[in-house]
């Protein structure tokens, strides 16, 4: 029995839609993987190479809401003008672990910065950094008015005691509480109190922290020379010791003026008025702290070194001479006094003399 021949033409014709399906399937693979690898080439290029160029300057500011999610902080960034994709960073962020790192806070992106950097910088929290400054001997209604005037602070700060806050230079951070700041000051200070109090001099003739911060105040207004802090803070516990009066001049301004400048030289009915605050006329302390008093004015007053001094006038330098007895200070007002007319005659201004 003869077997027919197999038709080529049947044989070609069913092979070729195969080969037409492989060949398709194998262009849009290449065509695929092409425009992945593009793809992943932008991804990469858009990640690591050089990102947007500032619109103003060579930075750009950003701030990052506290509580922002990944989203959130990434349409900032890109409404920002630093990065040019919120997606490609949202997923940079969680490809590398640090989307849960991220940290709010106020940035200065340089212009050009890449999306790695600016990633690696949100990861650390490395946020632009603001000071605030106390300076010591500043009253307290004087730090609350300093407060209010920071303009990268939120919030309002009440005028806290007298004497409870700690004259330093203080880091904040755009949009922080200004009561939050302003409580950050007062520890600082109750922590620093309460160590020197624990470490005090025995015998020192006040009774608790508060009255060694109401004296320690008291040195800081009558001396800007640091080095003589601890002379002058030994001169007052002298006379307390003995039961004389303190007959410190700032005291009588605190009273008159709430720590303000007076812009004039005490007078004589003022001098002689018996106010709580008026240590020419009133036995001790002072009923409160007239400022707040810097470390070095509470350490001295805490730890007072050994002298017989009980009196001192200015020097003419910026300083004071010190003396035990009223003979001596005698001798050194009229030296002050005959250096206040020669300044006077040169048309120089002349402080005015402390004890």
């Amino acid at each position: 029995m003869s077997r027919r021949p197999r038709s080529r033409t049947s044989r070609k014709g069913g092979l070729a839609p195969l080969r037409r399906l492989a060949i398709i399937v194998g262009s849009a693979g290449a065509t695929l993987a092409l425009v992945l690898a593009v793809a992943l080439g932008w991804a990469l290029w858009t990640f690591q190479g050089p990102g947007p160029r500032a619109a103003e300057g060579e930075q750009t500011t950003v701030v990052l809401r506290r509580g922002a999610s990944l989203p959130e902080i990434a349409s900032t960034l890109e409404r920002a003008g630093v990065v040019r994709s919120s997606a490609v960073f949202m997923t940079a962020a969680q490809l590398t672990g640090g989307a849960r790192d991220l940290k709010a806070g106020e940035y200065a992106i340089a212009s050009r910065a890449s999306m790695a950097q600016i990633l690696k910088a949100v990861r650390a929290g490395d946020v632009v950094r603001h000071f605030i400054t106390i300076p010591e001997g500043m009253t307290s209604q004087a730090v609350a008015d300093v407060l209010a005037r920071s303009e990268v602070l939120t919030g309002v700060a009440p005028v806290p005691p007298e004497g409870a806050v700690l004259p330093e230079t203080y880091q904040v951070e755009r949009g922080e509480d200004r009561a939050a700041v302003l409580k950050r000051m007062m520890d600082e200070r109750d922590a620093l109190v309460a160590r020197l109090w624990a470490e005090r001099q025995p015998g020192l003739p006040f009774a608790t922290p508060e009255e060694a911060v109401i004296l320690a105040s008291v040195v800081e207004k009558e001396t800007g020379v640091a080095a003589e802090r601890p002379r002058v803070a030994a001169v007052f516990i002298n006379r307390l010791r003995k039961g004389m009066r303190l007959e410190s001049d700032p005291t009588i301004i605190y009273g008159l003026t709430g720590g303000k400048p007076l812009g004039r030289g005490i007078r004589l009915s003022e001098l002689t008025s018996k106010t709580p605050y008026n240590t020419y006329m009133i036995d001790g302390l002072p009923p409160t702290p007239i400022a707040n008093p810097g470390r070095e004015a509470l350490a001295a007053v805490m730890d007072p070194p050994k002298t017989e001094d009980l009196f001192f006038v200015a020097d003419g330098s910026g300083g004071h001479a010190f003396s035990p007895t009223y003979d001596e200070h005698l001798k050194n007002v009229e030296r002050w006094r005959t250096l206040e007319k020669q300044q006077a005659a040169k048309g120089g201004e002349a402080k005015a003399p402390a004890k």
